[in-house]
């Protein structure tokens, strides 16, 4: 069922309203969808890398607005929906987990896991969950999500199709290594 919403996902990004399927998209992964705007963003860079920044930015503005949603699923709505969402994708017990990651690192949390394949949805709904700051969430969602979908188009831009496979390959390491530098600089404004 995965693969077969996956591929209908990759036909809407030939669509000619391809904009307006990438921010719906981003949008609803935020909070409840389960197939990333990636999907969707590595074909369009590549067919108009032209309009990569814009379609990094589509990206960035809908899954922003689609985590603020996520966040007040979570706030006002864990019992009702946010519980079932996560049991689905089969992170009930992540909420656990997440509530003492944002007691002991607040922003870094949001910063580090929406750059990484970690569902970003994931990362919503607990943060509301836990009724993290939601300026902090805001600006951090913001920040990591700007980060991902413009290196994202920027390799693709840059490099066209020899770094899509290069990107779906080793998009684990690609986001670990800017999680990792998000999270050292943490680390040395924490120390200073």
């Amino acid at each position: 069922m995965l693969r077969t919403l996956y591929d209908r996902v990759l036909i809407l990004a030939a669509h000619r309203r391809a904009g307006l399927w990438l921010a719906l998209v981003s949008f609803f992964e935020s909070s409840i969808f389960p197939v990333p705007p990636d999907a969707m963003l590595v074909p369009m860079c590549l067919a108009r890398p032209e309009r990569a920044w814009r379609y990094a930015a589509i990206c960035t503005v809908a899954s922003v607005f689609g985590g603020m949603v996520g966040y007040l699923i979570g706030f006002y709505l864990f019992e009702a929906v946010a519980q079932p969402i996560l049991a689905a994708y089969g992170h009930a017990e992540a909420l656990a987990s997440f509530r003492a990651w944002f007691d002991r690192w607040g922003a870094a949390v949001i910063l580090i896991k929406g750059l990484t394949p970690i569902p970003y949805k994931i990362v919503t709904i607990a943060a509301g969950a836990a009724a993290f700051d939601p300026w902090v969430f805001l600006i951090t969602s913001a920040l990591t999500r700007a980060a991902r979908f413009f290196l994202l188009a920027l390799l693709l831009r840059r490099f066209g199709t020899p770094v899509r496979a290069f990107v779906e390959r080793r998009l684990t390491l690609l986001t670990s290594v800017m999680a990792a530098a998000i999270l050292c600089g943490f680390v040395v404004l924490k120390l200073i």
